[in-house]
């Protein structure tokens, strides 16, 4: 039968540390540095000199090797006098780019990519990726734009097997491309038969807080972490390549000369496909926290909740208007509050005239808070969640403590 295996490694991933003394010893010396006398101190110098990532490295490069000689050196039980490598399809890649450190350590540098993992930025979102296998071309060096999303119906299409009936797939079928022309984008296709030259990245949260596109040579980031901080621009156009006669030329992908200015109609059509496309997936965006220093000043009219009722499974809660609307109102539940792990769920409530808000309270729910959203993207909650940066959220162990409870019936 045919196999299918995923090696999920560890390598390269934080903490970044080594085992092997004579990896860390010759990679000390290559580079030149000195190892800190504190053990317990992080890596703090600056550019790709860091020997405990490159023994990591070498180590990953160890291991893959290792897995490939097996294939290589393996009888294919199915397929006498041949090897597993003769008919196995390998693909190697990353889910981000490299974590270029943080403010206790320096761990790599991504030039002359921007920025790194949790970013949307080249040096963030382009990873390597080498697939090899039978019939695809060997040595080849492509620029066509590729996504993880693309590996599912992928190998369905370089093993022969058909996807399920109503699923829809966000990747296409590599396949041709792969075994034609690696280097040929129109060889990629959307299930409707069209030219795939648009991919969408979504990252809301964390420490990204922001959105992109990229249309054929062109790619547009969308930073919603710009009120009120000048280093984010709204919008930031890059043009990556220049593709002449079938051929990409690399322009700017160190996203080095913004063109969101310059090229306004540009910026404003692809921000709106990226909206358009956001709103087909049903996307969530990031709130404001009102109770934030640097929030925007419309903080004041965000609505207050001031008490709730409950009826049966219904929870009718009253609201203050400050002075803007609701837009979305959701409750957040869980059946197992108080446990050590606790799940949260999400389930519309019902924005009323007369500033009420009513939800039904899903059956066998533990522990509950309502959601608003106002029309400046301000989120309120009832009862107020404790900030986690303040010291009193360390007192509080989980969600569920600070929640409302149903009323027994």
């Amino acid at each position: 039968k045919p196999f299918f295996l995923y090696y999920a490694t560890w390598l390269v991933h934080t903490p970044i540390q080594t085992r092997s003394k004579r990896l860390l010893k010759k990679y000390v010396e290559k580079l030149g540095v000195t190892l800190p006398k504190n053990p317990d101190q992080k890596w703090l110098q600056k550019g790709q000199t860091n020997p405990f990532y490159c023994a990591m490295v070498e180590q990953l490069d160890h291991y893959i090797g290792t897995l490939i000689s097996h294939l290589e050196h393996t009888p294919d039980p199915r397929w006498p006098g041949h090897t597993l490598i003769e008919n196995t399809y390998v693909i190697f890649t990353s889910d981000n780019g490299g974590m270029e450190g943080s403010s206790s350590q320096i761990i790599t540098d991504n030039y002359p990519l921007d920025r790194g993992k949790i970013s949307l930025m080249e040096g963030g979102t382009r990873v390597p990726l080498i697939i090899t296998g039978p019939d695809i071309p060997r040595g080849v060096e492509s620029d066509v734009m590729v996504n993880g999303l693309d590996f599912y119906p992928t190998i369905l299409g370089l093993t022969g097997t058909a996807p399920v009936d109503g699923k829809h797939l966000d990747g296409c079928d590599l396949t041709a491309c792969l075994k034609q022309d690696p280097t040929d984008p129109t060889l990629v296709h959307n299930t409707d038969g069209s030219v795939r030259d648009t991919l969408v990245w979504h990252f809301p949260n964390s420490a990204a807080l922001e959105s992109t596109i990229r249309i054929g040579d062109y790619k547009l980031i969308r930073n919603y972490d710009h009120i009120n901080n000048s280093k984010n621009a709204p919008l930031e156009l890059y043009r990556l390549y220049r593709t002449e006669n079938g051929l990409k030329k690399r322009v700017d992908i160190e996203e080095q000369d913004n063109l969101a200015i310059s090229m306004p109609d540009k910026a404003s059509k692809m921000n709106q496909r990226l909206t358009d496309i956001l709103t087909e997936m049903n996307a969530s965006y990031p709130y404001y926290n009102p109770y934030a220093q640097r929030a925007p000043p419309s903080k004041k009219k965000t609505p207050t909740i001031v008490s709730h009722e409950e009826d049966g499974d219904r929870v009718t809660f009253q609201l203050k208007n400050n002075g803007s609307d609701i837009q979305r109102a959701d409750l957040i539940y869980t059946k197992n509050g108080g446990k050590r792990y606790e799940e949260w769920f999400r389930t519309s409530a019902t924005i009323t005239k007369n500033d009420t808000v009513v939800a039904k309270i899903p059956e066998g729910t533990t522990h509950f808070y309502l959601n608003v959203v106002d029309e400046n993207q301000f989120l309120r909650s009832y009862p107020e969640v404790l900030d986690p940066k303040q010291p009193s959220k360390s007192k509080l162990k989980s969600y569920a403590q600070r929640a409302l409870q149903p009323i027994p019936n």
